[in-house]
């Protein structure tokens, strides 16, 4: 009886370890990775519609709103008018400012008549002392008359200085006035809102009759013409990226359709925290109307190789960027190596520089229980 147990027992072992034997020892189908030809090197962005030239506009002053002019949706011309405020109070100033101007013109007038009979004042007072001061030095009339004479012109020159100032002070305040009055004139058309570009109307933010402050926004403006893709773009992957590479681009609402686009700007300031670039890429043939905010998928075209060897990044193990470590099956066995890499594509594969040993093919993905010199069977990864 004992030795039929011991007989099972060393039965049952034998099984075991044949079993792991074969689960350890057989070889390993895995799928390797061929060169390709003519690869295009893309490279991921998502972003949303946006508008380089986007204006929220409104008045500079604050009245009741009378009239609305436009609403969203509307294509607006330079100069159209859009909306207007309550005038009156402001009309009443503009009107007390003009009544200033003009008692400012009469003003001036009358005192430019007074200096004009200053003027004949005085000139009839040198004529009188001239005659006095000829007459004294001929002993025919009084020292006194002569020193009166004088003293009449010099008064009489000094009432011309004092009204000649009078008018300097009447046409400065004339000055003043005027300037006034212009002030008013350019707040009263302030009351009157205008599109200060060619514009499409993106929103309209209050009613007529609503009480508005100062800058308060009334409309939200865009230059249509200047609608274009903003994105954000991985960093590891912004390297690749110049100014004028084309792309395409994929409208969440139009998703069966591609449009064509061209990098336009490269933001100069990555997001710290997200760690991506921006990126405003044009479209040449986007449908109209865009709409602000809607996602977009764009794929920038950084380059293209007549044959290159992709590999995915899921088969990297350790990889900083450009070095990392693939499996290899070489005379079909598997072993480790330390390759470089380099460009990489929007669907997750990097592209081979270093070179591979010879007759050496690369894991696509790493296999369970891969372990060095390990047999392996290959077949191609489509």
């Amino acid at each position: 009886m004992r030795r039929r147990w011991l007989f099972g027992a060393a039965a049952a072992v034998l099984v075991l370890g044949a079993g792991v034997l074969f689960l350890t020892e057989r070889p390993l189908t895995v799928s390797v990775m061929q060169p390709e030809q003519d690869v295009v090197l893309r490279i991921y962005g998502l972003g949303s519609v946006e508008a380089r030239i986007l204006s929220r506009v409104g008045f500079e002053v604050g009245a009741a709103l009378t009239g609305l002019a436009a609403d969203a949706g509307d294509r607006v011309a330079k100069g159209q008018e859009l909306a207007t405020l309550d005038p009156a109070e402001q009309e009443a100033r503009t009107a007390r400012a003009r009544a200033a101007v003009e008692a400012n013109v009469a003003a001036l007038a009358r005192a430019e008549a007074t200096v004009a009979r200053a003027r004949s004042v005085l000139a009839q007072r040198q004529a009188a002392n001239q005659r006095q001061q000829g007459l004294v030095q001929r002993d025919v009339t009084s020292i006194q008359r002569a020193e009166e004479a004088q003293r009449d012109e010099d008064v009489a020159r000094a009432d011309l200085a004092v009204v000649e100032a009078d008018v300097a002070v009447i046409r400065a305040q004339g000055a003043d006035a005027a300037a006034a009055l212009e002030q008013e004139k350019v707040l009263l058309a302030r009351h009157r809102l205008t599109a200060p570009y060619d514009a499409v109307i993106v929103t309209r933010h209050a009613e007529a009759g609503t009480v508005v402050r100062a800058g308060d926004p009334i409309f939200t403006l865009i230059a249509s013409e200047t609608v274009w893709i903003q994105a954000y773009v991985d960093e590891e992957r912004a390297g690749q990226l110049a100014l004028g590479q084309p792309g395409t681009i994929r409208l969440r609402s139009q998703p069966q359709d591609v449009f064509q686009g061209t990098i336009a700007r490269i933001g100069l300031e990555s997001d710290r925290v997200n760690e991506e670039r921006r990126i405003w890429m044009t479209c040449t043939d986007c449908p109209q109307p865009m709409y602000l905010g809607e996602q977009a998928e764009v794929r920038i075209t950084t380059g293209n190789r007549d044959s290159a060897l992709m590999v995915p990044e899921v088969a990297i193990t350790g990889f900083d960027g450009h070095r990392g470590r693939v499996w290899l099956v070489r005379d079909g066995r598997l072993e480790q190596v330390e390759l470089t890499f380099g460009a990489r594509d929007d669907r997750g594969r990097v592209e081979v520089t270093g070179s591979l040993p010879d007759d050496a093919a690369i894991v696509a993905r790493i296999p369970q229980g891969a372990t060095e010199g390990r047999r392996a069977r290959t077949r191609t990864t489509p």
